[in-house]
């Protein structure tokens, strides 16, 4: 079945994971292998892959910066709906996979490639973002998933492989590889493994990277003014910013108020539990403001309406299922909803605290201070109504009452 496949487009981070199975496809397909590295936000060079895949004898590679459109046509969209993943996970992992899973079909069209491949698992959630993105993106392409064909299961294997193919392998001759295994983008950092396959330990705090401890922030809070259009950010303390950039500085910001860190045990969409720990300081302020200037320029109706599907939509994209119908049917409503999401959100940020302390909105706003009001109203609301209200609301239940006496 190998012998049919002549080119493979590989996500390839450069690590040591993706060199092997570069060079594994080489070997085992006998195959071309055109790699594939995105930079989303990750925070560190990309680059420095066309160099390693130079040295593996790849003639295609691609190197794209795609920060801006991951944070402009994702993660902005997702959090319109306000998703959070079984109460608690932002999804910064989850909303990264569909735009990887897009641009490795757009390359192998381009490529004329046979396959697309991928260094994910065969326990992970991963794999099935990928396949299903690019199985949603391009019906009849093939995947390879080295982790489920090959028999390099154990660290030990994997060094020996490298060893025998002479494949590069930074951190043993800097000594500086971290024991977790990580993920990260504009929107988060994750860490899985080692330790934290405890559930009962407290990670250790020298894990995060992204955000000082609660207790070692200022002693003075920060407070930042959001500027929103049409549900999205547009604007911090007045000055206009791309959707990429407003991610880069409520990171930078929040991170040094000990913003957005979390410790997770969540449902893997294979079946088992897993425990993670998450650092999403854009994540965790994007969050909060939204869901404050929502609440003064949504309808009320639409704004739980938004609520009862927002579980079923952060599932989706945790399951993989981006390029569905279903959430392009669902991103619709939501996306119609915002139209009168704009304003401003002043928020107070204090040892890993987030606080709504002021939102506004000059266009759009439903909070009518003469109706709301606790002194005279000057007749713009009626007492005397509530209680034909009250007793129409209470029809059903007096007539259930009475059956049970």
């Amino acid at each position: 079945m190998s012998q049919d496949i002549k080119k493979v487009v590989l996500a390839y981070s450069g690590g040591l994971d993706t060199s092997i199975i570069l060079k594994w496809l080489q070997q085992v397909y006998q195959c071309e292998v055109v790699t594939f590295t995105a930079d989303l936000g990750q925070g560190e060079e990309v680059e420095p892959a066309r160099q390693k895949a130079e040295k593996l004898g790849i003639r295609e590679i691609y190197i794209e910066d795609l920060r801006e459109e991951y944070a402009r046509d994702f993660v902005f969209p997702m959090f319109r709906a306000n998703a959070l993943y079984e109460g608690e996970y932002l999804l910064g992992t989850s909303i990264a996979r569909p735009l990887i899973a897009q641009r490795l079909v757009e390359i192998a069209q381009a490529t004329g490639a046979d396959a697309i491949a991928h260094g994910a698992t065969g326990k992970g959630n991963d794999q099935v973002r990928f396949e299903l993105g690019a199985y949603g993106l391009q019906p009849d392409i093939r995947v390879i998933a080295p982790w489920r064909e090959w028999d390099l299961l154990s660290r030990e294997k994997l060094m020996q492989y490298a060893a025998q193919h002479s494949i590069e392998i930074d951190y043993a001759q800097q000594g500086k590889k971290s024991p977790y295994s990580m993920d990260a983008n504009l929107l988060h950092i994750s860490y899985e493994g080692d330790q934290l396959e405890d559930p009962w330990i407290e990670p250790e705090e020298s894990m995060w990277r992204w955000t000082v401890a609660p207790e070692q922030a200022p002693d003075q809070p920060v407070y930042l003014e959001l500027t929103y259009a049409q549900g999205d950010i547009v604007a911090i303390d007045g000055q206009a910013m791309s959707p990429a950039t407003v991610m880069t500085h409520l990171n930078q910001v929040a991170g040094a108020q000990g913003v957005g860190r979390s410790d997770i045990v969540e449902n893997r969409y294979v079946g088992m539990k897993s425990r993670g720990c998450y650092e999403t300081p854009a994540g965790t302020v994007m969050l909060k403001a939204h869901r404050a200037i929502e609440s003064l320029t949504l309808d009320r109706e639409s704004a739980h309406l938004k609520d009862e599907l927002m579980p079923k939509y952060a599932t989706m994209i945790y399951n993989g299922y981006w390029w569905s119908p279903e959430r392009q049917a669902i991103q619709a409503l939501i996306d119609q909803t915002q139209h009168v999401v704009c304003g401003d959100v002043r928020l107070k940020l204090y040892k890993g605290s987030v606080t709504v302390v002021g939102r506004r909105s000059a266009t759009h706003s439903l909070f009518d201070k003469n109706i709301a009001t606790f002194e005279d109203d000057g007749g713009a609301y009626d007492q005397a109504d509530a209680a034909g209200f009250i007793k129409l609301n209470a029809l059903r239940l007096r007539l259930a009452a009475r059956t049970s006496l």
